[in-house]
């Protein structure tokens, strides 16, 4: 069966639009990826998606899965939810590129352990940082400081001025 293609305007069989779809979909979703768009195809050429003429589709779908991955910045792994950073999927993705496969991968699961070992760091970091924080906040409670939440005296005096100004309106 031959259509009329809407991207290279001459007849073309089903299939061939369908390539021209899916290839198109590529070249537009690559800018998304940023400077990491290179890791990102590495990452897709893992799972062997040449020649791409034949395996448009199976790029562009990685490259959909990659986007949301991204997107949400989390993941699942064997009924687990994951949060990492887009920094984090960014050194998965590099210590997954670097890495000699026998064979082209089938599935994102090595990705995914080793972003489980970052998104744990990254977790670990995060609560650490919070503590820190929080020990911080407790000293400066402790010796009297109030915390710094952006009021002066000047703010202040306008601001009871402007309370003084609607009691004054209301009748009070």
């Amino acid at each position: 069966m031959r259509f009329n293609c809407p991207f290279c305007r001459r007849e073309c069989d089903f299939m061939e639009i369908q390539m021209e779809s899916d290839l198109h979909a590529i070249i537009k979703m690559m800018p998304l990826f940023g400077r990491h768009a290179h890791l990102v195809s590495g990452y897709c050429m893992l799972f062997g998606i040449s020649p791409l003429k034949i395996k448009a589709r199976k790029f562009r779908l990685l490259l959909e899965e990659m986007k949301t991955l991204f997107e949400q910045e989390r993941f699942s792994y064997q009924k687990k939810n994951y949060r990492i950073s887009a920094a984090g999927i960014v050194r998965a993705l590099d210590v997954v590129v670097k890495k000699n496969f026998s064979e082209h991968l089938e599935n994102h699961n090595y990705l995914k352990k080793v972003m489980i070992g970052i998104a744990e760091e990254e977790a670990r970091e995060a609560g650490k940082a919070a503590e820190r924080d929080l020990r911080t906040r407790e000293v400066r409670l402790r010796e009297g400081r109030r915390e710094d939440d952006g009021r002066t005296e000047d703010s202040d005096r306008v601001n009871r001025q402007r309370v003084q100004d609607l009691i004054k309106g209301i009748g009070g």
